[in-house]
């Protein structure tokens, strides 16, 4: 078995087309793109992704998705003219020899950050799909077996234009059989506090945590992060800049809220720095930045150090959610997998079969081979950016 040939898929979204974009309504654009004050990250003004697909001589297909929200040709670049002669003609099988092998060619080229990992992990994701569909097997079961069939969740992003809106929705959610959100905040520590305050007072039973998209510096972080401890907050993620390790070792050993960390690093080396350094308490690899392979190798890292995993996923489509929640399955300290109710439909809007989401937030794990999902590539070709 020889993988024959490597396609990528730039595809683009537009806000019309896919409702509910993530950069929202308060978005000020910005030379294509669009920043959300006060987070400083850009995002697409719709939907942007990568998708990757893999076939072998004898009519194999696997596919896979870097999480690339904005300007995802750069990695398609990246996998047609660096990745792609180094798997062209190699058994596709081989998934972690070709692996250490596109790692080792970006040293000095990207290393194992930026678009070089979210290329790298796009043809990993594909590689394991494509095992998968050789063997009958789904990646779960590729990695060692899953520890549950429906994955516990949190719900990310409860929108609205105010606190009693966004209280409104939650109750919502509340009813359906939900427990656990996650706020996307960052704001300012009374404007954060209000919203938590809001959001906490819908249930009794109700865990909230608090995402601060890196907008605080250290002395504001340890405020809020003090009145989360009297609040006993889920977790405070993503509460300094990703740069600043020392810092997120200060507060965290400050805090009894637990720091969470990890949607913009892609290598097991960049985790255990920080885990070593005792500066996260909850790890968040995306899967479409790390790939499978070494998202398996994070969640193993994590467990070392009794640490849990939370699998972060934001605007990345359904195959590399797929990818996600089958990492989440295989990981024995896995905490929750990250759910947002506004960027399902778009995932599932390239899959012929759907992902499938109790009303409680429960992920069901895909038991087909590979990921377990059917692409659909009519409309793959209908979003796809020349």
């Amino acid at each position: 078995m020889r993988i024959a040939r490597v396609q990528t898929f730039p595809l683009y979204l537009s806000k019309e087309d896919a409702d509910n974009s993530y950069a929202g309504d308060t978005a000020v654009e910005h030379r294509g793109y669009v920043i959300r004050p006060p987070w400083r990250s850009l995002y697409s003004p719709g939907y942007e992704t990568l998708l990757v697909k893999i076939e072998t001589e004898d009519g194999l297909v696997g596919w896979g998705e870097a999480l690339a929200p904005v300007a995802p040709v750069v990695a398609a670049a990246i996998v047609d003219n660096l990745l792609t002669p180094l798997i062209i003609g190699e058994d596709p099988r081989s998934v972690r020899t070709l692996w250490h092998r596109m790692t080792e060619s970006m040293r000095e080229r990207g290393h194992l950050t930026g678009h070089q990992a979210d290329a790298m992990a796009a043809v990993d994701i594909a590689l394991w799909d494509l095992w998968g569909h050789a063997t009958g097997l789904s990646v779960s079961e590729l990695a060692g077996g899953r520890f549950t069939e429906v994955l516990p969740t949190y719900v990310s992003g409860i929108r609205g234009v105010d606190d009693a809106e966004r209280a409104d929705k939650a109750a919502e959610l509340v009813d359906a059989g939900v427990r656990r959100i996650k706020l996307h905040l960052g704001v300012d520590i009374r404007t954060d506090l209000a919203t938590y305050d809001a959001i906490r007072a819908v249930h009794p039973d109700l865990d909230v945590a608090l995402d601060a998209h890196w907008t605080y510096r250290l002395g504001e972080a340890k405020v809020l992060g003090k009145e989360l401890d009297d609040r006993r907050a889920w977790f405070f993620e993503a509460p300094l800049a990703p740069e600043d390790v020392e810092g997120h070792r200060d507060l965290a050993a400050s805090l009894a809220t637990p720091i969470a960390i990890g949607e913009a690093m892609r290598s097991r080396f960049e985790f255990t720095d920080w885990l070593t350094r005792r500066a996260v308490g909850l790890t968040q690899p995306d899967i479409g930045r790390t790939g499978i392979t070494e998202g398996l190798a994070i969640a193993a890292v994590a467990d070392a150090f009794h640490a849990q995993v939370a699998p972060h996923h934001s605007a990345a489509f359904g195959i590399a959610m797929a990818a996600g929640v089958h990492v989440a399955a295989s990981a024995a300290s896995l905490l929750a997998f990250e759910y947002q109710p506004f960027t399902l439909p778009v995932a599932n809007r390239l899959l012929t079969t759907p992902l499938e989401v109790r009303p409680d937030g429960g992920f069901v794990v895909p038991t087909g081979p590979g990921l377990g999902v059917t692409v659909d590539e009519a409309a793959i070709q209908e979003y796809v950016r020349h």
